[in-house]
């Protein structure tokens, strides 16, 4: 009889256990907080005027749910994979959603604005929220967590919060690819140079409120996505990477992991780290059988070679299956694309943060 009395005991005790128990990645990360573009955008263009919106059929078509978020593909973000990775939350909410809760400004919110770059002439462009107005967020952020947990413990979250920068594709597609902005002005190598000193700005202006575990994402292969090889190449059976963009992105993110590991020298107490997705993402080209997918050159939307936003629609055809693509739509990748990029950055990025 005593031996079935202790062995309640012991099962009670572990019940009790693991229902107050945080996930043991949780406890690194108190929270997350989300800069950038449409890569990590998780609606904040919903409540802005901007063109570039993705709040309509058939984006969302896979989120929890099933209805469009605002996130520019079929369902999670690589922000929203991290968060649930970590044991944060399933998703990272808009900064800018009127119904964010108090219990979600604890754990993370995400300022990101789709169309948006390190150059303020992008979103002059695209009506989008420059990367200046996300850090004004992160600052209003900052004193809405101060009325929920206090000063003291709000810089604690703060301190230790997994910050995520991503952008920088949209600088190069509108301001030297495809629109001659900035091209008239600099060498491809002179404006890459122009955007990292946008980036050591920003990164110490987060750093001054408070941010200290920061990683940037290099760029995904550009030259690879739908819209630019159609824009390159007159016929569709001649679609192929164009090796020059991707080439000079190869440049820039060597450039960007040089900035990084001067930046962090710079600011003391910091880790400042580089996302490397280009290599998992060329992966995914070179290999895409080890991926589940099947087509890599177009997306999952209309003919998959120009359609994103106000021309991917509930009314545009799509394909079956979207987890056999790459692309949902002519630019932006697949939930499953970014499951495994969130993965790759657990396994060889989040660490160094630690």
């Amino acid at each position: 009889m005593a031996h079935i009395i202790l062995f309640v005991v012991l099962i009670l005790n572990l019940s009790h256990s693991m229902c107050h128990a945080t996930p043991s990645n949780a406890t690194k990360f108190p929270a997350a907080l989300i800069f950038g573009d449409s890569t990590v955008d998780s609606g904040n263009n919903d409540y802005t005027s901007t063109l570039f919106k993705a709040n309509h059929s058939p984006y969302g078509m896979n989120f929890p749910g099933g209805q469009p978020t605002g996130r520019f593909s079929d369902g999670m973000l690589v922000p929203d994979f991290l968060a649930s990775f970590l044991g944060l939350k399933e998703s990272i909410p808009p900064f800018l959603d009127p119904q964010l809760s108090d219990e979600d400004v604890k754990t993370g919110v995400n300022f990101a604005s789709a169309g948006s770059g390190f150059d303020d002439l992008t979103t002059a462009i695209s009506g989008a929220i420059p990367m200046s107005k996300q850090i004004e967020m992160f600052k209003s952020y900052i004193d809405r967590l101060k009325n929920v947990v206090g000063e003291q413990a709000a810089t604690g979250i703060v301190n230790n919060a997994l910050i995520v920068i991503s952008a920088g594709s949209n600088d190069f597609i509108f301001n030297f690819y495809d629109l001659p902005t900035r091209s008239s002005v600099y060498n491809i190598s002179g404006y890459q140079d122009f955007l990292l000193e946008k980036i050591r700005d920003i990164v110490k202006q987060i750093y001054d409120l408070g941010g200290r575990k920061i990683a940037i994402a290099g760029l995904s292969p550009i030259g690879c996505t739908p819209i630019q090889m159609t824009a390159k190449f007159s016929y569709v059976f001649d679609l192929m990477c164009v090796e020059e963009e991707n080439s000079d992105v190869v440049a820039y993110n060597t450039k960007l992991a040089g900035l990084v590991s001067q930046v962090q020298a710079s600011l003391a107490g910091s880790k400042v780290v580089y996302a490397d997705l280009y290599t998992p993402f060329s992966d995914m080209f070179k290999n895409p059988q080890n991926y589940g997918f099947e087509e890599t050159k177009r997306g999952c939307c209309g003919t998959g070679r120009v359609e994103m936003g106000p021309l991917c629609t509930a009314l545009t055809p799509l394909c079956f299956d979207p987890s056999k693509f790459i692309f949902f739509d002519a630019i932006h990748p697949t939930q499953a694309v970014y499951k495994s990029l969130a993965k790759y950055m657990i396994d060889n990025v989040l660490d160094k943060l630690l």
